[in-house]
């Protein structure tokens, strides 16, 4: 095994080299690398707990590390870029179809009443409450904000309603009064490209 390897490291003779390789010259200023540099990323142990005895090693415990893991994840928002594009501007988009004039305050580009193809539009300044619910328990990232509200507007001349967060508001005193009560939208100064980059408050506010 590894006869290859002697024969090299065994000749009588330094190797030639090619033009624009390394020169066999003794007097050269070229460093030959005899360790690799240390450094202080990863793991860094020393030492780990090791049986003496090698007939003991199928005992060992698994060798365990936590370690940050990043991954670069390349999204694409297709035909919903311009809604979000809208809410780095403070504008709120949604649709209406071409054929029967269906508004969608949740834009989609394809109608689901008749299938025919809609037009981008832009929202009304205000809208409406329809319906809210108080959340105790979230997500990751909406976990530290609990309880929160969550509310469905409606707006004038649109078919359908937009799931969206609603602050201004008591989560802990929730009252129904505050269905059809006026709300506007606001918009987050350091936009995220992310449905919450915008939210809504009550009208007055």
């Amino acid at each position: 095994m590894f006869g290859w390897l002697k024969k090299i490291t065994t000749l009588e003779k330094p190797l030639e080299f090619m033009d624009g390789a390394m020169p066999n010259n003794k007097n050269s200023a070229h460093k030959v690398e005899t360790s690799i540099g240390e450094d202080m990323d990863g793991s860094v142990v020393f030492q780990l707990p090791m049986p003496e005895d090698v007939e003991q090693l199928k005992g060992m415990s698994p060798i365990v590390i936590k370690q940050p893991y990043q991954i670069d994840y390349l999204h694409s928002f297709g035909q919903d870029s311009p809604f979000f594009a809208g809410l780095t501007n403070k504008r709120l988009l949604g649709t209406r179809c071409t054929s029967c004039g269906y508004g969608y305050a949740t834009p989609k580009l394809a109608c689901m009443e008749c299938g025919g193809e809609c037009d981008w539009e832009e929202l009304p300044a205000e809208g409406k409450v329809h319906c809210f619910t108080v959340c105790y328990f979230g997500s990751e990232e909406f976990l530290p904000e609990c309880p929160y509200m969550l509310a469905l507007i409606e707006f004038e001349g649109f078919d359908t309603l937009m799931l969206t967060r609603a602050l201004g508001l008591d989560p802990e005193e929730p009252s129904l009064d505050w269905v059809g009560m006026k709300v506007k939208p606001k918009f987050r100064r350091k936009a995220k490209l992310r449905p919450t980059d915008v939210y809504f408050v009550p009208a007055q506010t």
